[in-house]
């Protein structure tokens, strides 16, 4: 159980001690080493205001491959509206903001201050990237995450308007498409995101998958 709670070195427990939930680790820090370390390993963080860091890597994992990407025929209406503009790492704080201040609202939110500020820095670094739904120029959807290799892991996204979400999430996948990435980590299952095509894969085939890009 001690192994459980992580010291100041920069290392993981071995997943396969993980919790039945998917708990690989309780303490650390929000460092940037630390968190790509993490996303390397397939684990991410994911706690809220006032309890320690708790790391996941879930099984089974909720994935996107951007090949099996669903575009229903009443989003393909949406999409031919041409009513929204998407635009790629212009508001990342703005993005991450909203799907805190939404959340807070709604059900409480794991995007803690310290989580808002260690994935700014991210962002600052060329890690965390946005994608951002416009409509007549004010911000009305998007989504954030990691990008490590040829994978984007993804952590969050908002909507105030119907489908915002969903059309940043489908932009991505045509980007991903385009630059040749191998999948999109949506990390816990959501029926959002299964009626576009994310599927839960076993976390050994995950990790066996993140690894193959690793020197």
């Amino acid at each position: 159980m001690n192994n459980f709670f992580l010291t100041n070195e920069l290392s993981f427990p071995p997943i396969e001690y993980a919790t039945k939930e998917g708990i690989v680790a309780i303490g650390g820090d929000l460092s940037t080493e630390r968190l790509l370390l993490a996303y390397k390993s397939g684990i991410f963080p994911w706690y809220s205001e006032g309890e320690p860091i708790i790391w996941w890597s879930p099984d089974p994992r909720f994935v996107l491959f951007p090949d099996e990407l669903i575009i229903s025929k009443s989003m393909k209406k949406v999409i031919k509206k041409n009513i929204y503009t998407i635009t790629f790492n212009q508001s990342f704080k703005e993005v991450i903001s909203m799907c805190r201040k939404l959340r807070i609202n709604r059900e409480g939110t794991w995007i803690t201050h310290d989580i808002f500020n260690a994935y700014c820095k991210l962002h600052e670094l060329g890690y965390a990237h946005s994608v951002e739904t416009w409509y007549n120029k004010k911000l009305v959807g998007g989504l954030y995450g990691i990008i490590i290799d040829k994978f984007f892991f993804g952590e969050s996204m908002f909507s105030i308007m119907d489908n915002a979400s969903k059309i940043a999430l489908i932009e991505l996948v045509k980007k991903s498409i385009n630059e040749k990435f191998i999948l999109i980590d949506c990390q816990i299952y959501s029926k959002h995101l299964e009626s576009l095509g994310a599927r839960n894969i076993p976390r050994e085939e995950f990790l066996k998958i993140i690894n193959s890009l690793k020197s």
